[in-house]
């Protein structure tokens, strides 16, 4: 189960064109807002990413500008875990349960997801807030993570297994982004 004092969300390349023309785009960019923003009240670090930003775009202003503050580490490599300032992120944290979302499922996610795991990560995929350009390629990617033994969660259970409890000061803040 996830712990707010061990995990860690990485945001992986939600950016520009691509990030509307993949599935279920608004549901996409609505439930990686959720996730940010409960990420922030419970005090859990988010590693954002951007993949080729000078050809790909910024990442989706709406999740942004739930960023404030934060520098997104720029990248080449589909695979995060290839990239130096990544892990070197990553490792400072400390943080051994990593939550994944973002695009596209079957490329950039499940490469990083399947790496941490190698890595002996505790890594768990959010359905809901991962996506591809084709429904396939999104199922492809998830059912490549699972065989990697990568968890697949949902927004709301990873915002519930990080509250654990009602009626707390977190709780109140929480209760808009879950209802």
């Amino acid at each position: 189960m996830l712990m707010k004092e061990t995990s860690c969300l990485v945001l992986i390349d939600v950016q520009g064109k691509l990030a509307e023309m993949v599935h279920d785009s608004d549901v996409l960019v609505k439930n990686i807002e959720r996730l940010v923003q409960a990420a922030k009240i419970f005090d859990v670090p988010v590693i954002w990413l951007e993949q080729y930003p000078k050809g790909l775009g910024p990442t989706v202003a709406s999740i942004a500008a739930h960023l404030e503050g934060q520098t997104p580490i720029e990248k080449m490599e589909f695979d995060a875990c290839l990239n130096p300032d990544f892990m070197v992120r990553l490792n400072e944290l400390d943080r051994k349960q990593v939550v994944v979302c973002g695009i596209e499922s079957h490329i950039c996610v499940f490469q990083t997801a399947a790496h941490l795991k190698e890595l002996g990560y505790h890594v768990e995929a959010v359905v809901d807030a991962v996506s591809s350009r084709t429904a396939a390629n999104k199922a492809i990617g998830l059912d490549k993570m699972k065989a990697y033994g990568v968890l697949p969660t949902s927004t709301e259970s990873v915002i519930y297994e990080l509250m654990k409890k009602a009626g707390t000061p977190e709780f109140k803040q929480v209760l808009p982004l879950i209802k």
